[in-house]
């Protein structure tokens, strides 16, 4: 199936043969139709939760789409007649077994083994508690993975489809109360943003736990800048298949500008109007910029959004969050007046690297109303950040091609100081021998030694002591660790579209390139994804920039900047400040008053 002739889109789709399901570790089960219980107080994993009740599972059910194509999904529910309405788990990594749930098992990063049962797959909730609360769990190998048919897809309309399709399917099920629900991690998230968009009628609500909603501008492409080494060697390198897979490495090479094959790949979140309860992360190297746009962009009225501080695999498992995500089931699927509505619409984590995090501060909205915008200019002079523009004009040097060259500038912060909000750098930039320039920035905080303050997103002691250990010159694992936002740009892409930017928040249209003449200088606009940072009196604030990634270091499993990411850098770049050149970073401040 090319998915893509189907939509009339236009575009070729290029697929490769799907990793074979007899790969070494691959570890995918032969397909078993199988009816058990299992039984109140069983135990699946070492040290694991013993089952609070007893769990009909029906194992590899059969589920054919609109197309033909037949899908296999596990469905664990209460052994009573009651009806129930199901909780669907839509994953590519694989519902039972398999490299996934062996080896990136929550307990892995921290998670108290009693807290889990050991039936949940990777990302994803565990049937045990669920069904102890009177709800089914169905988790089903997407289009093209494991045992399920047909070729593997990423993200897109077709995807969404087929799970329009399967939720209509779970539906008319005579255990089924009529009421569906998603819920998930990271690409278990991503895919309810493509499959609340189509609509499905029985689809009651949705809980994506941080997930993109734009391929190209937030994984692949950001910024203009290809980077593919997560997805190709992280993610798609242990993804199985009896078919094809979509090649994106090969299509973004292929298509290198925003087509309609790319625009498919943006959910359509305005066509999302279900009731939504969606938890973000500053620290996530890729979920954090479109986890908050879907929120703000979703049609629906009934939406909350949760700001964790912690790592996803960590904070979906919390005892705490699972009972307050069943507050929000119980609503909106069993119709229980329980006082959801009263829930903060938004609730914030302020992070302070090096000291004490806010957790769950109650806001009305986001982006903050009270946010106050604060202009400081890159002063090359004494290295500094001013609120003043130098009179002078100045130029900040370093060498694009050389990955130990960068430029910082910094303030030393009188009084405490929170930033919450989108983050942006206006430049005026030129390449001293070159047609183009990738620009990179980070902004972070240190003490008043210069010591980088780092944020560790779990809370366990030999967790955060072994990521503590893994620092590399000032920066620990992304995903992990996190000292501040980060954000890039190829100069060449900095074509805006005007309708939808704004002064913090410029959005570009990657529609064409606009080389540059050696030695001519341009504005661009370089925005860092957003942020709640509390920077301490005495502590400095930084803002680096470079022709490398200068944020978190990437380490697998996890995604963040490849610190060899091919760069299009030759020579000196130059930044020019002062005078006529307004170089500067701005910032959204909460007011000290209203904090919380």
């Amino acid at each position: 199936m090319d998915v893509h002739k189907q939509d009339n889109l236009g575009v070729e789709v290029i697929f490769r043969p799907a990793k074979p399901l007899d790969t070494p570790g691959a570890l995918v089960p032969p397909l078993q139709p199988v009816t058990t219980v299992l039984s109140k107080g069983s135990v699946h994993a070492g040290g694991g939760m013993p089952l609070l009740c007893d769990i009909r599972l029906d194992r590899d059910v059969a589920i054919t789409l609109r197309d033909g194509t037949v899908i296999y999904g596990d469905v664990y529910r209460p052994t009573s007649d009651e009806q129930v309405p199901v909780i669907l788990v839509w994953t590519p990594y694989g519902k039972f077994q398999g490299w996934w749930n062996k080896n990136l098992h929550a307990t892995n990063f921290g998670v108290p083994p009693e807290d889990l049962s050991g039936l949940q797959t990777f990302e994803a909730l565990d049937p045990a508690y669920w069904c102890d609360h009177g709800y089914a769990v169905a988790v089903v190998d997407a289009r093209g993975t494991a045992r399920s048919g047909g070729d593997l897809l990423w993200w897109g309309r077709a995807g969404g489809r087929d799970i329009h399709d399967t939720v209509e399917w779970l539906a008319e099920q005579q255990w089924c109360a009529g009421k569906v629900a998603m819920a998930g991690n990271s690409q278990l998230a991503i895919l309810q943003w493509f499959a609340a968009a189509e609509r499905p009628p029985h689809l009651a609500a949705i809980a994506p736990w941080e997930g993109c909603v734009d391929m190209y501008r937030e994984d692949v492409g950001r910024g203009g800048i290809q980077e593919t080494k997560f997805h190709a060697q992280d993610v798609a390198a242990f993804l199985y298949g009896e078919n094809r897979a979509e090649d994106v490495v090969t299509m973004l090479a292929k298509y290198p500008l925003m087509n309609a094959y790319w625009a498919d790949k943006r959910a359509r979140l305005d066509q999302i109007d279900v009731p939504a309860y969606i938890v973000a992360s500053w620290a996530h190297p890729i979920h954090c910029h479109g986890t908050l746009q879907a929120f703000r962009e979703i049609s629906s009225t009934d939406k909350w959004l949760r700001v964790s501080n912690e790592l996803e695999w960590v904070d979906i498992a919390d005892p705490g969050n699972v009972a307050d995500l069943r507050r929000f089931f119980d609503r909106y699927l069993k119709g229980i007046d329980n006082d959801w509505e009263d829930t903060p619409r938004v609730r914030l984590s302020v992070l302070d690297p090096g000291g004490t995090d806010q957790i769950a501060r109650p806001e009305t909205e986001w982006p903050l109303a009270r946010q106050e915008w604060h202009t400081l200019y890159l002063d090359p002079a004494d290295g500094t950040l001013s609120e003043e523009l130098p009179a002078q004009e100045a130029v900040a040097r370093y060498q694009g091609d050389d990955p130990a060259s960068s430029v910082t500038f910094t303030r030393t912060v009188d009084e405490d100081t929170e930033i919450t909000g989108h983050l942006n750098l206006h430049l005026w930039v030129e390449a001293e021998a070159a047609n183009d320039m990738d620009l990179f920035a980070a902004v972070y905080k240190t003490d008043s030694e210069g010591r980088r303050l780092h944020h560790v997103a779990v809370r366990s002691p030999e967790m955060c002591a072994a990521i503590l250990s893994m620092e590399t010159d000032g920066r620990l694992p992304a995903g992990f660790g996190y000292e501040g936002p980060s954000g890039r740009l190829r100069v060449s892409r900095r074509a805006l579209d005007p309708e939808r930017s704004t002064p913090s928040e410029p959005y570009l249209t990657h529609t064409g390139e606009q080389v540059l003449t050696p030695g001519e200088c341009v504005p661009v606009e370089l925005a860092l994804w957003p942020t709640s940072l509390l920077v301490r009196a005495g502590e400095r604030l930084v803002v680096e920039i470079a022709g490398h990634p200068v944020g978190n270091v990437s380490v697998p499993p996890m995604p963040g900047p490849d610190q060899n990411v091919p760069t299009r850098n030759q020579g000196a770049h130059l930044i020019r400040t002062g005078g006529t050149y307004d170089s500067h970073l701005l910032l959204p401040v909460i007011p000290p008053t209203s904090r919380g």
